[in-house]
């Protein structure tokens, strides 16, 4: 099978335990696995996966279940179940570990994951994101704006609010994060995958297991965020052991989409030089 180009993924539908959803893979080299924040479909991050595919790495990534095109669960799980679920979609591409890269949302995913399936997650990325219970909220009036999906749905309600809730440079100009693309209001989260997302972190926590993490972890963290404050990235670093700390200066929430090329290669520079942990053998077999 050839390997998918940088600028076009491989599109493929897999079930992972009952779910059917929507994977892509772009590019050729090391596996990345991108898992993507609250409501936010595959598509959003398309501008950088190809950067990182222009690296010499391989994105991998998937529309949770009842977001974008994928199907919802018949009951939502709470956080390990969720995990389970991307073990089941690496088994359906064929991969035994991957790196893997969380931003928001899908950074708690990515330290579950790395917690229960410590031999599937070779290196860790957890941009955004936070150690749940034990870390500093944003705002009440930001994190209101994040109980429902509307900001998927209505294009000027997304920028009128987009600079207070993201921060960063959606506060000078909220379209220059949609990239050109409508995807972010068509690939929409359905309310019950939105609302599953939301029950499946309610009262999670990462604090009392940190420190058992043995994947080398980089840390990345924007110090205009007004959804993770940056001292939940510094709590992650600290707690992690060997963890590196990347602070974006400016960065808002999103900055993975504001700074694409520059975030990209500091992912690249890091995955190229931080080892693996001998429990973690790093084998990916093909795609089938």
């Amino acid at each position: 099978m050839p390997a998918p180009s940088p600028e076009d993924g491989a599109i493929r539908f897999v079930d992972a335990g009952g779910v059917r959803l929507r994977t892509s893979v772009r590019g050729s080299g090391p596996p990345l696995l991108l898992i993507t924040g609250l409501g936010a479909s595959l598509d959003l991050g398309v501008p950088f996966e190809r950067e990182l595919a222009a690296r010499g790495l391989q994105a991998i990534s998937f529309d949770a279940p009842g977001i974008g095109r994928s199907s919802p669960y018949r009951w939502p799980p709470r956080m390990p179940g969720i995990a389970r679920t991307v073990e089941r979609v690496l088994d359906a591409l064929g991969y035994d570990s991957v790196d893997v890269l969380g931003v928001s949302l899908g950074g708690v995913i990515a330290q579950q994951l790395a917690h229960q399936a410590p031999h599937r997650v070779r290196r860790l990325v957890l941009a955004a994101t936070g150690p749940g219970l034990g870390g500093l909220p944003g705002s009440p009036h930001v994190l209101l704006s994040l109980a429902t999906p509307r900001r998927y749905y209505q294009p000027d309600y997304y920028r009128r609010i987009a600079g207070r809730v993201y921060g960063g440079a959606a506060r000078r100009d909220p379209d220059a994060l949609l990239h050109g693309s409508p995807a972010r209001f068509i690939e929409r989260p359905t309310p019950r995958g939105y609302f599953g997302q939301i029950y499946a972190i309610t009262g999670w926590t990462s604090i009392p297991w940190l420190r058992t993490l043995r994947q080398q972890t980089l840390v990345l963290a924007g110090d205009d965020d007004p959804i993770v404050p940056v001292i939940n990235g510094r709590i992650l670093a600290w707690c992690i052991p060997g963890a590196r700390l990347h602070v974006v200066r400016g960065g808002g929430h999103l900055f993975l989409l504001e700074r694409p090329a520059e975030i990209a290669a500091l992912v690249a520079g890091f995955l190229a030089t931080a080892g693996v942990d001998p429990a973690q053998p790093g084998q990916a077999r093909p795609i089938v």
